[in-house]
């Protein structure tokens, strides 16, 4: 896979990723939801931390929370480069398409949250109550300081475990509870496509594409 067609697929990922966040973020309240169907909601939450919305600070509790998001978001940052160098590393060394196509997804995925991260706190005003602004005079935080929008919602089962059941009986269950958004949909399918495919991504005898 060409160089051309790489950038391509990151530049769309990206673009599809901060229209639909900037759409979310400018119409809904924040904890705002429309359900689309019943296993599928559009669901408006904001994410200051990693994944599943792990702050540094929950892990090192001498660290503040605004300190843990300006670590988190630079290394985010120096994670990302590396992976913009392996991208440009495969293509230049003529790795196969379906490695290129992996390494191109997870590249956009981290690039479109590190724009949350960096720019959203300077650009938007915050969500609680009312709805953001776009360039507001009043934004809610700083440079590397913003905070990832999320909205993807798939509550595929959400039930009550019965009363028999031990520990949990009578609580409730949901099936899948995490929310995302599309740069981390672009970041699961692209390990997911390196872990099945893991054969064809690295193979033995590498053909050139």
């Amino acid at each position: 896979m060409s160089l051309k067609k790489a950038g391509l697929i990151v530049f769309l990922v990206i673009l599809i990723d901060q229209l639909s966040k900037i759409y979310i973020k400018t119409n809904y309240v924040l904890g705002e939801y429309t359900e689309v169907f019943s296993w599928f909601k559009i669901l408006f939450i904001e994410n200051e931390g990693a994944a599943w919305g792990t702050k540094l600070s929950d892990i090192i509790p001498t660290v503040s929370d605004g300190t843990g998001k300006l670590i988190l978001t630079v290394f985010r940052i120096f994670a990302i480069a590396g992976i913009g160098y392996w991208l440009l590393d495969t293509i230049k060394k003529g790795g196969t398409r379906i490695l290129i196509l992996a390494i191109a997804l997870i590249f956009a995925g981290a690039l479109g949250n590190i724009i949350d991260s960096v720019f959203y706190g300077v650009i938007f005003n915050d969500s609680y109550g009312q709805v953001a602004t776009f360039f507001a005079e009043d934004p809610y935080g700083s440079l590397l300081k913003g905070k990832v929008v999320d909205m993807l919602h798939f509550p595929l089962i959400d039930t009550v475990w019965p009363e028999w059941v031990p520990v949990v009986g009578g609580n409730n269950f949901r099936f899948f509870e995490p929310v995302f958004n599309i740069a981390d949909a672009a970041i699961s399918i692209g390990v997911g496509i390196l872990i099945v495919f893991n054969k064809k991504a690295f193979p033995k005898d590498r053909e050139q594409d």
